[in-house]
């Protein structure tokens, strides 16, 4: 057997039901506010439930545990697409997004932590559902198969090969040698930084439902809100400046976070990722904050925390929006679309092409100038003090010419659905990246609704394709793939 059907099945079981236990928690949301979205919530999750449950009940049994590589690749592509599959019931149930299209958009743009929506009125949805809304991207902020895990070797099955096909290529440290102890100890952060957000939060002013909300999607670098202007609904400057720490901390490799934890702040410090990482989200905020303050009326102040802000939002593609940064001018219009194909830090909830990748392209480029003089000369590319080694570096010049193509080729098929130029890159280039807002007819205070069934269906493969880092999806369309090995 190419795949061990039996074994792909029971996990994906374990998923579903952990999806459908999670809608659970907005029963409460909907019990407080009674706003009519109880009975679908309940439904979606008892069909969610019911599924897993016939799925694993089917393949309990199962003998041969071994998971390949192979399959651990197929299980994270099937597993996010029948998360959003399921997912998008709640939506549909309650008739918050009735279109099946437009319902699983939302879904798996909440998954995928990217933050596009088709919802054009946020507020008028029942609160219970905005709940789930923000859960959805809270969940695949770390990553529902990371969560399983945890969870996978109560079933006698090894996981590090789902820790692998979740974060392929540059992927965060071990921070205990076995998986299940990491997966742990990520959860346990990434929970313990969602709790102090939302006290904040609330104690800056938000209501406890808002800030809870917030909390969520902040730490999956998704961008949720439940207000139509999203952040820019709330002038507090405490509330935006706390959103910008927690962002940023969400776009930090969650191995340095730990560390901070820990009081390792050494480790932190001469990390060059991290280095890299303030330094270029401090310069473009700087940049940023210098020309809004030169072009409009506002402080010093607003226009630092604007620039500050939407610098942090779109490196660690949040995507949330405190300001239109489009019609700022022509020349940071420009210059966010180029932030779009950075990303934050690997090992962190940030979608993206991540810092890493930026830096050791750069380094190798700049060392291969001095190989065309000395050919002879062995010129390691270091990061870190440590030597990378060629298949590390080969792996990143495949990655950033397939995500440069998958651009090209995603702009011209939305474009081919009628969609102007500059809302067709936009649209692709944020989708892509994980991040929300683009350009042209999706920009920060509009969204996805108005674009043609075809292109939303495409972007949400885009979503997917991004939020697994490229390989782990395309990959699947090869022949090689599914050819029989020995």
């Amino acid at each position: 057997m190419r795949f061990n059907v039996p074994v792909m099945a029971n996990i994906l079981s374990v998923l579903l039901i952990m999806n459908g236990i999670l809608m659970l928690l907005c029963i409460p949301i909907s019990l407080s506010y009674n706003e009519g979205d109880l009975a679908g919530i309940s439904l979606a999750s008892a069909i969610t439930l019911g599924t897993g449950f016939m799925m694993w009940f089917s393949t309990r049994k199962i003998k041969d545990k071994e998971l390949k590589k192979r399959d651990g690749y197929l299980i994270v592509t099937l597993g996010w697409f029948l998360m959003s599959l399921f997912g998008s019931l709640p939506y549909i149930l309650s008739g918050a997004i009735p279109n099946f299209t437009n319902a699983f958009f939302e879904t798996i743009s909440g998954y995928s932590t990217t933050g596009a929506s088709i919802l054009t009125d946020i507020e008028s949805v029942h609160k219970g559902i905005l709940f789930w809304r923000s859960l959805t991207q809270w969940i695949g902020g770390m990553g529902i198969i990371v969560l399983a895990v945890a969870v996978l070797p109560i079933l006698g099955i090894g996981g590090m090969q789902l820790f692998v096909a979740e974060a392929p290529g540059i992927s965060p440290d071990k921070l205990q040698p076995r998986i299940k102890e990491t997966a742990k100890r990520l959860w346990l952060i990434y929970i313990g930084l969602t709790g102090i957000e939302t006290v904040l939060l609330w104690v800056g002013g938000m209501t406890f439902y808002d800030a809870i909300n917030h909390a969520l999607t902040t730490m999956a670098t998704g961008g949720f809100s439940t207000k139509n202007a999203s952040i820019a609904y709330y002038t507090s400057p405490f509330i935006q400046y706390v959103i910008i720490v927690f962002m940023f901390l969400a776009g930090t490799n969650f191995t340095m976070t730990y560390f901070i934890f820990k009081g390792y702040f050494k480790k932190v410090f001469s990390n060059e990722e991290f280095k890299y990482y303030v330094l270029f989200c401090s310069f473009n905020a700087l940049l940023v904050a210098f020309t809004i303050y030169f072009v409009s009326d506002s402080s010093f102040e607003k226009s630092f925390r604007d620039g500050l802000f939407q610098v942090v939002s779109v490196v660690t593609t949040t995507g949330y929006v405190s300001a239109d940064y489009t019609s700022w001018t022509p020349f940071l219009t420009v210059l966010f679309f180029v932030l779009m194909f950075f990303g934050a830090s690997a090992g962190s909830t940030a979608g993206g092409v991540k810092i890493v990748r930026h830096v050791i392209l750069f380094k190798n480029s700049v060392l291969e100038l001095k190989r065309q003089i000395h050919p002879s000369a062995v010129i390691p590319v270091r990061f870190n003090k440590k030597a990378i080694t060629r298949d590390i570096t080969f792996n990143i010049l495949a990655f950033i010419m397939i995500y440069i193509s998958v651009f090209g080729v995603g702009s011209v098929a939305i474009a081919a659905t009628g969609v102007d130029f500059m809302t067709a890159i936009g649209s692709v280039a944020t989708c892509l990246g994980n991040i929300g807002p683009g350009l042209g007819t999706v920009g920060p205070v509009d969204n996805f609704a108005h674009l043609p069934v075809v292109a939303k269906w495409i972007l949400s493969f885009l979503m997917l394709v991004g939020r697994l880092e490229l390989f782990t999806v395309l990959m699947l369309f090869t022949p090689y793939f599914w050819r029989k090995h020995s």
